[in-house]
């Protein structure tokens, strides 16, 4: 029997919703409301494509050439994106995550970065997951368990649909006021105020539209949440939420998920591409801190 590329998978089940999360990237592979998938699905053979769902460990994008300098050193990350040579999605992204707590509508799962070539710093990470009727909400927790302060940033991957309407039939929403220009490495050489072709303040056809753009300077309710929506063409809405400590926002679309012409990814991010050579909102654990952040999915019907 062949095994699952993507690890144990653990289903959370409620009256109304249902989830799948992969053990591999601790990726959220299914999300389903009221019979309504909120999450592209693929083949039960093939790994996690295009990063789908994953959590994005020390770092998320990509670092320049892998090099960075930390507390006056010189540091080189292995290149995993060969093509631009670039450190990409960071180290996690293949790792695999245990168990820790699962009920019905609540799973939390670990796995550490350990100290490695060009990130000498050891982190604990937990990703919890609860099922709500509606949706689902994600906790974040990073702690430095190390004897060196550490460089941190973090980020997911979430593809999002509502299932039985065409993706490119989706208006896109995201309340970003600046967004980053990039090189030809995808590496960003500036930060500009959003224009034609990438506001997405007023909603955009996602069939009408090619996007890989990161965003800050999003609009935040009372609570510092950040909202990002799917509308369908009959009113039905998914939010994709983030909190205060996710500053930017990826927005991805690509023809290349597996089994879907189209596809897009909202990824919350603490901090852009190449953070930790930029330092641009690039956070820093001591020993014994903890880093919290959280964001979901929802169905507004």
């Amino acid at each position: 029997m062949t095994a699952d590329p993507t690890g144990i998978r653990f289903t959370l089940s409620g009256a109304h919703s249902s989830a799948q999360i992969a053990q591999v990237g601790a990726a959220l592979r299914a999300l389903t409301v009221g019979g309504v998938d909120l999450v592209p699905r693929y083949r039960d053979d093939v790994p996690t494509p295009a990063a789908s769902g994953v959590v994005l460990v020390p770092w998320p994008n990509r670092i320049r050439d892998g090099r960075y300098s930390f507390a006056g050193e010189d540091l080189q990350l292995a290149i995993s994106e060969p093509k631009f040579g670039n450190a990409s999605h960071g180290l996690l992204r293949f790792g695999t995550y245990q168990p820790v707590e699962q009920s019905d509508e609540h799973l939390v799962l670990t796995a550490d970065v350990v100290p490695q070539t060009g990130y000498p710093f050891h982190l604990r990470t937990r990703v919890t997951y609860t099922l709500a009727d509606d949706g689902i909400g994600v906790t974040h927790e990073i702690e430095n368990v190390g004897a060196r302060t550490a460089p941190v940033a973090l980020g997911v991957h979430p593809y999002v649909q509502i299932g039985g309407v065409d993706t490119a039939d989706l208006i896109v929403r995201s309340t970003g006021t600046t967004t980053l220009t990039m090189d030809e490495r995808n590496i960003p050489v500036d930060e500009v105020p959003v224009g034609p072709g990438t506001d997405l303040r007023a909603g955009v056809r996602l069939g009408d539209t090619s996007l890989d753009n990161g965003y800050r300077g999003l609009e935040r309710d009372a609570a510092g949440r950040a909202v990002h929506t799917l509308t369908a063409p009959d009113g039905r809405r998914l939010e994709l939420w983030q909190d205060e400590g996710f500053r930017w926002a990826q927005v991805f679309t690509t023809d290349r998920y597996p089994g879907h012409p189209l596809a897009v990814a909202i990824e919350p991010m603490t901090a852009p591409a190449n953070a930790f050579a930029s330092g641009i909102d690039l956070d820093t654990l001591e020993c014994g801190e903890i880093l919290r952040r959280e964001w979901g999915i929802r169905l507004v019907e």
